[in-house]
């Protein structure tokens, strides 16, 4: 799968990165962010394409469309950090549902040890994996995980 895709998607706030809470977040910024899931994409022959959006249907839009690119064989699924929306979209789980794209969901913060409001996710029971609390380096470990997850799926 030399010309396998993934589809980054970040929700509301995160282009806020390297300003927004940095005791939480880090001071790298969401380019920094994408910069690393290039690099840990093409290490692995593999391309990313990122895209954020505060927008919720925005983000349904994605996930639908992503939905149609990994039917037709041409995207390997999508690593998806829904920032607040985790907590509040049911809109979001089911375009998950709906669209049958794996996707891996992904938190910079370990959510569980934050306010309880962020302890439950709509997206993980949808979700084919999700990776919590370990920073960038999250994302990095999502990619992985979803090339591998493809790589098998393809044997």
């Amino acid at each position: 799968m030399s010309d396998a895709k993934i589809l980054v998607l970040n929700g509301p706030n995160l282009n806020l990165l390297g300003q927004r809470e940095p005791t939480v977040y880090g001071h790298a910024t969401l380019a920094d962010l994408e910069a690393l899931c290039h690099a840990t994409a093409a290490a692995q022959g593999a391309e990313v394409e990122c895209r954020q959006s505060n927008h919720e249907g925005v983000l349904v839009d994605w996930i639908q469309e992503a939905g149609v690119r990994h039917r037709a064989g041409q995207l390997a699924g999508v690593v998806f950090n829904a920032g607040a929306y985790t907590h509040t979209s049911v809109a979001l789980h089911d375009a998950i549902k709906g669209s049958a794209v794996p996707v891996i969901e992904v938190h910079i913060s370990n959510v569980h040890a934050r306010e309880a409001f962020r302890h439950h996710s709509y997206l993980s029971p949808a979700a084919a994996g999700i990776v919590v609390g370990f920073g960038f380096d999250g994302y990095a470990l999502a990619i992985d995980g979803l090339l591998r997850k493809a790589r098998s799926a393809n044997v």
